[in-house]
């Protein structure tokens, strides 16, 4: 049996469901089960395998489609510019190191060069390199251990026009490819090329790909995303068990139809056709429940399963070596506009007023960096409020008093879970589904009955006085404690089994069969 995780993209500042499948992956190691992760975009900014293993995946474990069909392995980059400069027809007239950009440019003289783009400078190690020729790009070329793929352009109205893109295997032949439409920049694969057959969309190459892993009746394919893919996935399969996973609220409201839902965009083709589906799985028993209940009120669709596993576990519950750091509140998330940060500060300005002893450290990067920079400036609050960027988080928690959060949609909330297992109290909107999972409403923090994007004023005044109230109404002993309980459950040993229940029924109904 092989758990196949399908996936499209992953960059260095990976979402919640990056972070949810490497949950996964570790917890599937430790009761013995065979996954591989797949991803299914193409990615040229770094090689894949630096990306895989900057949030924990083994090398063994991924298949990234392009490269699937060539015989070069997921590795890191080794390929040297001792290497770069043996395979070229001329060396060049100068070698111009730049450390600060992590370049090495060849110069030819006459507009004639190559610029080489080193993963490790002190080492030489170089991802790609671009070839230009009489100042017009012509090639590109990235390496890991070898050179994987070329790209070739053509000077078009006085821009470098991609037209062609070559997937190379260990000896330097071409396994198949990619014919090009550059449309202003904007790339599409207009075909596939390989030796006896032809894919003329990005459909039928993931259809090829799809039955070409030879799946068999006792594995299980399972969907983190499926955006343009989903149908390809789901006609060749084959008599392998698929799964959804659900990572977000799954609809939209609509107050004024009662007689039917819309489906969340994402999950709209899953949905449709989930007779098909053999489990769909949420992450709280709060969207488990819900969802059956949809189901039977909207569709003549009737699943044949939906439960519940997390997307996240603990290894262990975390307690900090010495006193917390009084009144230190803190955040973790992407600095996103959906994540309201700028509402946090705004509250924790106006508890400040009141408890001047308070702090507020947010942790992660984003494209609101600027904005909420430029906020608390404005508010004056650079002594006690400070953007602390990306850290890994795992030991952060349990220094800290308490967790705030403004975000008004939650599948489940990673950083929610982290939060509780190392003790902290939270606060956030009682919205889906995962304030209400790790938040007992008075008892270890609060949950604010509304967020009022519309009046922010009041909505601020509100949230500040929760966390007055947090800090004069209990003990910082009698919130952890109720957050520790709250975690228990969520440790790993506890979540890799519901995993390892889910693949004995797939071999269970396999065995039916």
């Amino acid at each position: 049996m092989t758990i196949y995780n399908i996936n499209l993209g992953i960059g260095w500042a990976s979402s919640g469901v990056e972070y949810a499948q490497i949950y996964r992956a570790k917890l599937l190691r430790s009761v013995g089960l065979d996954a591989k992760f797949i991803f299914m975009d193409f990615i040229s900014s770094d090689n894949i395998q630096h990306l895989t293993q900057n949030i924990g995946f083994y090398d063994s474990e991924i298949i990234w489609l392009y490269q699937y069909f060539t015989d070069i392995k997921v590795a890191p980059t080794t390929y040297t510019l001792t290497q770069v400069l043996a395979n070229l027809e001329k060396q060049p007239l100068e070698i111009i190191r730049n450390p600060e950009n992590k370049t090495i440019r060849l110069d030819y003289g006459n507009a004639d060069f190559i610029t080489c783009y080193a993963c490790d400078m002190d080492r030489e190690l170089i991802e790609r390199v671009e070839i230009v020729s009489r100042g017009c790009l012509i090639q590109k070329e990235y390496y890991s251990y070898t050179k994987m793929f070329v790209e070739y352009y053509a000077p078009v109205n006085g821009r470098a026009k991609l037209h062609q893109r070559s997937w190379l295997n260990e000896d330097g032949s071409v396994a198949y490819d990619e014919i090009i439409d550059d449309v202003d920049g904007k790339y599409d694969t207009c075909l596939y090329r390989f030796p006896k057959q032809v894919f003329y969309s990005k459909q039928e190459f993931v259809a090829y790909f799809i039955r070409s892993l030879q799946l068999q009746s006792d594995d299980l394919v399972i969907l983190d995303r499926e955006t343009d893919i989903g149908q390809a996935i789901f006609e060749n399969k084959g008599q392998a068990k698929l799964a959804v996973i659900v990572h977000a609220d799954h609809f939209s409201e609509n107050e004024e139809e009662t007689q039917y839902i819309l489906w969340n965009n994402y999950y709209e083709y899953q949905f449709e056709y989930a007779q098909d589906v053999d489990y769909i799985i949420n992450s709280t028993d709060a969207q488990t429940e819900l969802l059956k209940e949809q189901f039977a009120q909207y569709t003549d669709i009737t699943p044949r399963d939906i439960l519940t596993i997390p997307v996240g576990s603990l290894d262990e519950l975390r307690y900090p070596e010495g006193p917390r750091k009084p009144y230190a509140l803190m955040t973790a998330s992407r600095l996103a506009s959906e994540k309201h940060i700028d509402w946090l500060i705004r509250s924790v300005v106006k508890a400040h007023a009141q408890l001047p002893q308070l702090t507020f450290d947010i942790y992660g990067t984003g494209g609101e960096e600027l904005m909420l920079t430029k906020l608390i400036a404005e508010l004056q609050a650079e002594d006690y409020i400070r953007l602390m960027g990306h850290h890994h988080m795992a030991e952060v928690y349990k220094d800290y008093a308490a967790y705030l959060s403004a975000s008004t949609s939650e599948g489940f909330g990673l950083t929610l879970l982290e939060a509780v297992g190392s003790g902290l109290p939270l606060i956030g909107f009682d919205v889906r589904y995962g304030n209400p999972t790790f938040i007992r409403h008075g008892e270890n923090g609060y949950l604010i009955p509304e967020a009022r994007p519309d009046d922010i004023e009041k909505m601020t005044d509100e949230y500040a006085q929760y966390i007055v109230k947090l800090f004069t109404e209990h003990t910082q002993e009698e919130l952890s404690a109720v957050s520790y309980q709250i975690a228990e459950s969520y440790l790993d040993e506890h979540i890799a089994q519901k995993w390892y229940q889910l693949a004995q029924s797939v071999q269970d109904k396999e065995r039916v069969k």
